[in-house]
């Protein structure tokens, strides 16, 4: 993904600020390290529970840097938010809010985002699934083919919610890319990343066409929650899970597709012995972070983890290090909180 300057700029800044890339931290100061490869920069809790220009500022399922140098935060509930972060997630505020809406007028259950060099807004709806593109000011422009199989039962074999939960743009915006929150029936332990590319970015590009598919293996017990794109040709991968009394699961994996099979015409996932599947490495338990003194409003066996379900790269810290943010969705809860991550990581 390439960065704007005004986000290398102001953006990167302003979430470097607390602790600057590559430097120890001082004698007596606590550590912000999650694992080796990843630390927590701070959190902030500002947009829980309020509300802008009349929407609600939560369900917030996706991020995706702006072309303006905002964020675009995504809810489920057809809103898509512009975020001033500037000066950090504890400031971070709402400047802009648009509806969305499908070819009827009728809301959408948008999950993923990812914005186009143009401005162009992609996003995920998980009820069909779709992908649609819209204008700036949220007008529909159109709608991505999408493989039947990929569709809920009886249409296909997906099963309900678990379809797109992650839109990332890579290859200079010439390829999109769409994780699967959950495996198809008959498939084991494995989602599917779908593709589609565009031989050219830019005034009179053509439309995406579908491209290849991917099987990317699961952790027991759970599902892909994002996908964000690293300017090297990686994919950042969040998987989530939950279990009561316990709390919230989420861990960060490096993943890279180069030398994974087409198993777009393969019935069942994993598949034979020359089937290839997408390889990660973990990057840390996000468990494992220092809570930071962060509130937790159900049992966290860290309480800093909340429902996260979106993250944009933001731009690289002196050093080389990726600087996220993550958010988590409150599904509109009073047990669950609207919260921003600040996260400084290091592919390995």
């Amino acid at each position: 993904m390439r960065i704007r300057p005004a986000l290398t700029t102001v953006i990167v800044a302003a979430l470097s600020a607390a602790v600057p890339a590559g430097v120890p931290a001082a004698a007596g100061t606590p550590s912000r390290a999650c694992s080796p490869y990843v630390r927590i920069d701070g959190y902030g809790d500002g947009l829980d529970k309020t509300a802008f220009e009349g929407a609600f500022v939560g369900n917030l399922s996706a991020l995706a840097a702006d072309t303006d140098g905002t964020v675009a935060a995504l809810s489920d509930r057809s809103r898509l938010f512009a975020l001033d972060v500037r000066r950090g997630p504890t400031a971070a505020r709402p400047v802009r809010v648009r509806a969305l809406a499908d070819e009827k007028g009728g809301e959408l259950d948008s999950e993923a985002l990812a914005v186009d060099r143009d401005g162009t807004r992609l996003v995920a709806s998980e009820t069909e699934p779709s992908v649609r593109r819209y204008a700036r000011d949220g007008t529909l422009l159109g709608r991505l083919p999408v493989p039947g199989a990929l569709r809920p039962a009886p249409a296909g074999r997906a099963l309900p919610n678990q379809t797109f939960e992650g839109l990332t743009l890579r290859d200079h915006g010439r390829t999109l890319l769409a994780a699967m929150e959950g495996p198809l029936a008959g498939d084991t332990r494995t989602v599917r990343f779908q593709s589609w590319w565009r031989p050219r970015t830019g005034p009179g590009a053509p439309e995406f066409r579908l491209g290849p598919q991917y099987g990317y293996p699961l952790d027991p017990g759970l599902g892909v929650s994002e996908a964000a794109a690293a300017d090297d040709g990686r994919l950042l991968v969040l998987e989530r899970g939950y279990t009561p009394g316990a709390g919230n699961t989420v861990r960060l994996y490096a993943a890279d597709t180069r030398g994974a099979s087409d198993v777009s015409g393969v019935e069942t996932l994993p598949g034979g012995p020359g089937t290839r599947q997408v390889r990660k490495r973990l990057l840390a338990d996000l468990g494992e972070c220092p809570s930071l003194g962060a509130p937790a409003k159900q049992p966290q066996t860290n309480p800093l983890l909340d429902n996260i379900e979106g993250m944009a790269v933001l731009g690289r810290a002196p050093g080389g290090r990726l600087r996220l943010l993550l958010v988590s969705d409150d599904n509109e809860s009073a047990r669950q909180t609207t919260r921003l991550y600040a996260l400084t990581v290091r592919p390995r």
